[in-house]
C-alpha cells in the first residue's frame, strides 16, 4: 500500500525555543517543525549540541527575515573549566592537555579585561564554516588543520558570575560570529593553564531572551493534548525580530503599489535606513529601505493570502 504523504500546514511566525542539551540545532528544528506540521521552517544560527538556550525558529513568511537574527548580538552564560584543554574546546572533545591551576581573582580579571571590546578571533576547526565547500569540522575529524583568517568580533560584556574550584561561570555579551569555545580557550591560554567550555547556555539572541523561550517538553505536551494547531499560540509575529526598527504605515493606495515592487512616497518617511512597513489595517507587509531620492523601496515583502 502506498504511503499517504503528510499535508503540511502554512504556519507563519517565530518560535523562541529553549534548545535542549545533546541535540543539534537542525534536529531541534525538524522536531518542532514536525510538531507544528509546518510547510516551511528554519533556524537562525546553530548552537552546539552541548549548548542549551535561545534558538529562534522562523516559520513560513518569517524565514524571509531570519538573516537579521543571524546578524544580531548574542548573550551567553558559560562554565569555563580551567586546567584542561580539549580537541574541540568543549567537554565533548578529547583531552589534549592537563595543567595545574594557580589563578587568583586579580589575575583572572586582568586577563578578562584584555578580551573586552573589539578583538580578533580565529574560528575553531570544529565549526560549520566551510573551506572549498567542505565544513571545517569534517576536515578536523579527518585530522586536517587548515589556516583560518582571524575575524573581528566585539565582546561587550565578560564578567565572572561564580567561581567554584577550577570552574568559573562567565556572562558574555557579544557580536555575531563570536565563538565562545574559542574565547574560553584563548582565556585559558593567556592564564597559562588551558581551559574548555564545560557548559554553555545562550541567554539572548537579538530581542529574544531565555526567560520567554519555550521548552520542547512544553510543545510536546501541548501537541499531545490539542494537536499541531494547539501550538500556534506559542508563535510570535512574523516581524517580532525587527520590532526595534522604525515602523511606517502606508495608506491603502500606497500599499498597493509598494506591494507590487514600486518605490513610493509617504508622509513621515525617515531620511535613511531600513524600515518596517505595515498597511492601513496595521498588517505587517514587509521591509523597505529609504532610497537616495527619499522614496521607500521594497526589499522583502510578506505574501498575502
Amino acid at each position: 500500500m502506498a504511503q499517504v504523504k503528510r499535508i503540511r500546514r502554512k504556519v507563519d511566525g517565530v518560535l523562541v525555543l529553549d534548545k535542549p542539551r545533546e541535540m543539534t540545532s537542525n534536529a531541534a528544528l525538524q522536531k518542532v517543525r514536525w510538531l507544528f506540521n509546518a510547510e516551511k521552517a528554519g533556524h537562525t544560527g546553530s548552537l552546539d549540541p552541548l549548548a542549551t538556550g535561545v534558538l529562534p525558529l522562523c516559520f513560513g513568511e518569517a524565514t524571509k527575515f531570519s538573516q537579521y537574527l543571524l546578524e544580531s548580538d548574542k548573550g551567553y552564560e558559560t562554565v569555563m573549566q580551567l586546567g584542561i584543554a580539549t580537541t574541540t574546546g568543549d567537554a565533548e572533545g578529547e583531552v589534549t592537555e592537563r595543567k595545574p591551576v594557580d589563578v587568583t581573582p586579580a589575575r583572572l580579571e586582568s586577563i578578562l579585561a584584555t578580551f573586552r571590546g573589539d578583538i580578533a578571533q580565529i574560528p575553531p576547526m570544529y565549526s560549520a564554516l566551510k573551506r572549498d565547500g567542505q565544513p571545517l569540522y569534517k576536515l578536523a575529524r579527518a585530522g586536517e588543520v587548515v589556516d583560518r583568517e582571524a575575524r573581528s568580533v566585539t565582546i561587550s560584556r565578560l564578567d565572572v558570575l561564580d567561581w567554584d574550584g577550577d570552574r568559573v561561570r562567565l556572562a558574555v555579551a557579544c557580536s555575531k560570529g563570536t565563538y565562545i569555545r574559542t574565547l574560553v580557550e584563548d582565556i585559558g591560554r593567556e592564564l597559562g593553564c588551558g581551559a574548555h567550555v564545560a557548559q554553555l547556555r545562550r541567554t539572548l539572541a537579538g530581542p529574544f531572551e531565555v526567560l520567554s523561550a519555550i521548552t520542547l517538553d512544553v510543545l510536546e505536551r501541548a501537541h499531545e493534548e490539542g494537536g499541531a494547531e494547539a501550538l500556534d499560540g506559542f508563535l510570535l509575529p512574523v516581524d517580532s525580530a525587527l520590532e526595534h526598527w522604525p515602523l511606517l504605515t502606508l495608506s491603502e493606495h500606497t500599499s498597493y503599489y509598494w506591494l507590487h515592487g514600486q518605490p513610493v512616497w509617504a508622509p513621515d518617511i525617515p531620511k535613511f535606513g531600513m524600515i518596517r512597513v505595515q498597511d492601513h489595517n496595521g498588517r505587517f507587509i514587509g521591509i523597505g529601505e529609504v532610497s537616495d531620492d527619499g522614496r521607500l523601496a521594497p526589499r522583502r515583502l510578506v505574501r498575502s493570502e
